[in-house]
């Protein structure tokens, strides 16, 4: 199944756009019981339609020319009834009649989604990215051209992309392919004592506080330069503002929107809210203290009403010999480095979770996530309900490779520190059996948002 590379137009497979191939992409029963389910479902929408009894009719009425011919006012119906995004999108890929109601005014926005796996570039095709669906397996091919080349991060559905050479930072949604042209990183504060050596990685995570496909009121908030500062953008500025924090202050892991603020914690577990309404020089307040964590990363996200920050270990850099199992990466000599024939890998080994109480600034650690899965990375770190997705696990954090520090000494750089961690007993198994990998940008998690 593939995406074309008109945004506005899905195509199938060319050897046969039918109805059938439609429904095979995302369900795992019978042919037979496709063709009934569906026919039901139409009798339930239209009384006028009754489901053929004998099952080879059912078959044989999946020709592309009779799906095509199906009014307008009932493919909406249907259309409309359509509960996950998987489906939605793939709706349109049977003929041009069906695409024609995948519009803004049929999609339900309040669909619940859960991530998709945005793969490393293939060298290849630089402007077509693959997407894997972890509903249902499949990979899905999108043509975006404003990617190509380029470090991305994820908010909201929308990609923010860095330029590898030059170092220019945009708003990039991956399925319409709008562009919300942004200020230059260069207009930062202080930009020449904040650089980072290589243009793409300046931007370390990207959080918005409004989807832009519904407004034009939001705020995009990053994690920015070698000291990793906080600066936040507003349509219409011509420049990033820096938010203050004490010279002492540690560099900033993760950023989260939430109940109308910005939260923050930093490497050394101190979570921040950063005032940023009216205020000639915007400024960080403390409001909780974790356990200082030294061998990895925080993030923090918002689940189920409440802020949770979750601490990343032992994403550190160690030879192959101690760690048989990892696939050898070829390691960037640096100056400081003795031995130059040693190879070397690294990989997460845990998290902890903590549930931060805002009002007592207190934060107390949890095993249980209940019926919530974790999606980390360089995404805006994201809370789903694993029961309304088939393959989702509950309890579980789903992970991408996110530690620049690590990849970024290897020549095939990230892509293979990803997988899904167990809370309840530690382990971790992959999420995708593949092999992903780039120093610009490694896989991410999408949520696919198609308006």
């Amino acid at each position: 199944m593939t995406f074309s590379k008109n945004p506005e137009v899905m195509c199938a497979p060319k050897h046969k756009r039918s109805f059938l191939s439609f429904f095979l992409f995302f369900s795992h029963v019978e042919v037979g019981q496709l063709n009934i389910e569906f026919l039901c479902l139409l009798a339930q929408i239209c009384p006028i339609w009754s489901p053929p009894v004998n099952l080879s009719i059912a078959i044989r009425i999946t020709d592309m020319s009779y799906w095509s011919e199906l009014q307008h006012d009932l493919l909406v119906l249907i259309v409309r009834r359509i509960n996950l995004i998987e489906d939605y999108l793939n709706f349109g890929t049977v003929c041009k009649s069906w695409h024609s109601v995948i519009t803004k005014e049929n999609f339900n926005s309040d669909l619940p989604r859960v991530p998709w796996l945005m793969l490393a570039e293939d060298e290849d095709y630089k402007a077509c990215r693959k997407f894997f669906s972890l509903y249902n397996g499949m990979i899905l091919k999108k043509w975006i051209p404003g990617a190509s080349g380029k470090r991305c991060m994820e908010s909201m559905g929308w990609l923010i992309t860095v330029g590898k050479d030059e170092g220019e930072i945009t708003l990039l949604h991956p399925f319409s392919n709008v562009e919300i042209q942004l200020p230059h990183q260069i207009t930062t504060d202080h930009y020449e004592f904040n650089q980072t050596p290589v243009p793409w990685t300046f931007v370390q995570k990207a959080v918005l506080s409004a989807n832009p496909s519904c407004t034009s009121d939001y705020v995009l908030m990053v994690i920015e330069g070698h000291y990793q500062f906080l600066s936040f953008w507003r349509p219409g500025d011509l420049l990033w503002t820096r938010i203050n924090k004490p010279v002492y202050f540690p560099d900033t892991s993760d950023v989260v929107y939430f109940n109308g603020r910005f939260y923050a914690v930093s490497y050394d577990g101190c979570v921040h809210v950063c005032d940023i309404d009216g205020s000639e020089h915007t400024k960080s307040l403390i409001v909780a203290q974790l356990a200082p964590w030294i061998d990895g990363k925080y993030y923090i996200l918002e689940s189920l009403g409440s802020l949770f920050a979750v601490s990343q270990n032992g994403v550190d850099i160690r030879y192959v010999k101690d760690d048989r199992e990892r696939i050898p990466l070829t390691h960037i000599p640096g100056e400081d480095d003795a031995d130059e024939e040693k190879m070397y890998t690294y990989k997460t080994r845990s998290f902890l979770v903590y549930q931060i109480d805002l009002d007592a600034c207190e934060t107390t650690p949890t095993r249980d996530l209940g019926d919530q899965a974790f999606f980390l990375g360089a995404n805006a770190s994201l809370s789903v309900q694993a029961s309304q997705f088939p393959g989702i696990k509950p309890n579980h954090i789903y992970f991408t490779d996110n530690c620049l520090g690590a990849y970024l000494h290897f020549e095939e750089g990230g892509g293979l520190d990803m997988g899904v961690f167990n809370l309840a007993d530690g382990s971790i198994q992959p999420h995708y059996d593949g092999v992903s990998l780039s120093r610009v940008c490694p896989s991410i998690w999408v949520t696919p948002n198609p308006c």
